[in-house]
């Protein structure tokens, strides 16, 4: 079996996708900032029978990010599954008439040269498996620009537009890119937005392969 590797790893979504693909035979490769909370993690996944390791890299920093995923596939195996879910800073919600040209920069390297930086870096592997799927996870302004939120509104429509491109580009070759919007906050106990619920869509996004938009949740409501 290959391996998922999910960028933006952590105790809630990341974790239940872990699990979820865990299950299906996949090796996980968890790909966040803080190593220690890594390892806690993949002890964690281990302890419940899925073999993932931890790679420490800062998705502002498109070498690290892409040296990850190489140690990643050099460890576990080829990556089938590439998904991008790190989780936006507060500072880059700011309303849109108090946010500069530089205020941007944080939101574009978070929600464009890193899903980029990870496509390029693990595209050629796809390729040779014959096979792939990158799935883009992103909230509500994604969709629907919100004035108080301008970076991450900005940034996710950018994202959104490399996402479709790259779906109607890769579909001839077995690549599938698919995107879940979650509209609000990720919600344990919620009937769509619990954790372990997103991570089944997710897998079914994986496994159906139809469609490039999709939504986790009603955008209003």
């Amino acid at each position: 079996m290959t391996t998922i590797a999910i960028v933006g790893a952590g105790p809630g979504l990341g974790a239940a996708v872990a699990r979820r693909f865990g299950r299906e035979g996949y090796d996980v490769a968890l790909v966040a900032r803080d190593r220690d909370r890594l390892e806690a993690l993949a002890g964690e996944l281990a302890a419940a029978g899925v073999t993932a390791r931890g790679f420490a890299a800062d998705v502002r920093d498109p070498s690290s990010l892409a040296a990850a995923l190489g140690a990643a596939a050099k460890e576990l195996g080829p990556v089938e599954v590439l998904q991008y879910s790190p989780v936006p800073q507060r500072d880059f919600m700011l309303p849109v008439l108090e946010t500069t040209h530089t205020d941007l920069l944080g939101p574009v390297e978070f929600s464009v040269y890193g899903p980029v930086a990870a496509v390029q870096q693990v595209l050629p592997g796809m390729r040779a498996l014959g096979r792939g799927t990158i799935l883009l996870v992103n909230g509500g302004t994604a969709v629907v620009p919100h004035p108080e939120r301008a970076g991450t509104s900005i940034a996710f429509a950018a994202e959104s537009a490399y996402g479709h491109l790259l779906h109607d580009r890769l579909a001839p070759e077995g690549i599938h890119v698919a995107q879940l919007v979650i509209p609000g906050a990720i919600v344990p106990g919620h009937p769509r937005k619990d954790p372990a619920v997103l991570a089944d869509t997710l897998w079914t996004l994986h496994r159906d392969r139809h469609g490039f938009r999709h939504y986790a949740d009603d955008l209003y409501g």
